[in-house]
């Protein structure tokens, strides 16, 4: 590790001070004072910019930018979703999922299902794509299965979260094999072999675990919104309801499979990548669904419009959190906590697998986005991989994936899902989702560490 540090500036401990300070002033105004989470976080966005530096101006053009960014990306992917499972719900489409489900699975095996469906649901999508489709069957299988809500939602939670971080074509887990010119293939088959454990620690162990500690309803809105009883004339067979749910599984994976093995300029290539658009892909679901369970089942269209607009109002505190965290994370970002973050990596002195864990740990707890901490990271790395095996590259790619989902906190946008979908309390996310993440982490250092010394 021949790199030439570069002086640690007073700026730089500052900077790091002022995230701290930040991130404190969020959880104090959110759990003392009781104050909305999009509030809170536009306060702490202009604690961490103002402190370290940036001029009131940039850190409200920041902010806006970051939050105009994010809602761009994710709102309306959650409104198509908010969309699709509220006509799942009133058409019978969830309830008929779920009785299949509960037949596959029942008590104690039923958590290890979830499971297995998220993980298959989660291989080729992203995880808010994810984790707005599983919503809607995990409010019906609590109810209809009498278990609490966290023994259901963890395992589901667990297998799309682990898959994001560890398997390709995920963005992280790519990203890191393109810079760290890693085999693609290899790395897909490590990334599996740490995701079945990891999955298992923090899916249903630990959902079992915490559900008998942690008491959570199923919250109001969304509740009634995701969980309703159906009113259909006739209920959606099971094939028609599982060919909505795959719908855009299907397509996003045929992206996947067009960037990866078809020609630039392919013209099945351009139609599937449009097709495998996140928007584009729960668009159509949605249309499919207004024609395959809302109108082929006896539903009137003005009863079908009206399910599609009622979706909307219970999401708008998510969208506007999701969004100051967008923006909290764009305010850090210009004002160079990456560049902060990575100073201390150049110089330091640790095995591969542990530094590049550590840096991407680093990242993620600064900036909120396991797509900086796992660009960083590689771009920190590369120099320093070349010549390395093809096995080891692979595990170093999925060691960054492991670090960028530790504990994410109030400046990650799927806190605030999680949070708002699941009706928490702060210190209640922090148990269902930072938690469960550090325990993915956790496992992917270990997993990856046991491959080196076992492969090496």
């Amino acid at each position: 590790m021949d790199l030439t540090p570069v002086a640690w500036l007073a700026h730089d401990t500052r900077l790091l001070a002022c995230c701290a300070l930040a991130i404190a002033s969020i959880v104090v105004l959110i759990s003392g004072l009781r104050l909305p989470p999009f509030l809170s976080i536009l306060v702490g966005t202009f604690i961490a910019g103002i402190g370290a530096g940036l001029a009131p101006e940039e850190v409200a053009k920041a902010f806006s930018k970051g939050a105009g960014g994010l809602l761009g990306e994710a709102g309306i992917i959650i409104a198509l979703g908010a969309m699709l499972g509220a006509l799942m719900a009133e058409s019978g489409a969830a309830d008929r999922i779920a009785s299949t489900l509960l037949g596959l699975g029942k008590g104690r095996s039923l958590p290890w299902v979830m499971a297995l469906v998220a993980m298959i649901i989660g291989l080729p999508l992203f995880f808010e794509v994810g984790l707005v489709m599983m919503v809607p069957i995990i409010f019906v299988m609590a109810r209809q299965s009498g278990q609490p809500l966290l023994k259901i939602a963890i395992p589901a939670l667990a297998g799309m979260t682990t898959l994001h971080a560890l398997m390709p074509p995920h963005p992280g887990p790519l990203i890191a094999v393109g810079a760290l010119h890693a085999d693609l293939g290899l790395t897909m088959l490590l990334g599996l072999i740490l995701a079945v454990p990891a999955v298992i620690l923090a899916g249903p162990l630990y959902g079992r675990w915490l559900s008998r500690r942690l008491d959570v309803a199923i919250p109001a809105e969304l509740g009634e919104l995701f969980s309703a009883r159906p009113e259909a004339e006739r209920r959606p067979s099971f094939l028609a309801s599982l060919a909505i749910i795959l719908l855009p599984v299907a397509l996003m994976l045929g992206s996947t499979l067009a960037k990866v093995g078809l020609p630039v300029d392919s013209t099945l290539g351009v139609v599937l990548k449009f097709l495998g658009e996140p928007l584009v892909a729960l668009g159509l679901a949605v249309l499919a669904a207004v024609a395959l369970l809302g109108w082929a089942n006896g539903m009137a269209r003005e009863r079908v419009g009206q399910t599609l607009r009622k979706s909307l109002a219970p999401i708008a505190a998510l969208l506007l959190t999701i969004g100051a965290g967008g923006g909290l994370k764009q305010t850090l970002l210009e004002a160079g906590v990456s560049q902060t973050i990575s100073k201390a990596a150049e110089s330091a002195h640790l095995p591969y697998l542990l530094l590049a864990w550590l840096i991407a740990v680093a990242l993620r707890q600064a900036t909120g986005s396991a797509t900086v901490a796992t660009t960083t990271t590689a771009g920190i790395l590369a120099p320093m991989m070349a010549g390395l095996a093809a096995t080891q590259s692979s595990l170093v790619a999925l060691a960054i994936g492991a670090g960028s989902v530790f504990f994410c906190h109030v400046n990650d946008a799927g806190f605030w899902m999680v949070r708002e979908y699941f009706g928490l309390q702060l210190k209640q996310t922090l148990w269902v989702w930072s938690v469960l993440q550090t325990i993915v982490s956790v496992v992917g250092l270990v997993g990856t560490s046991l491959l080196w010394w076992y492969l090496a």
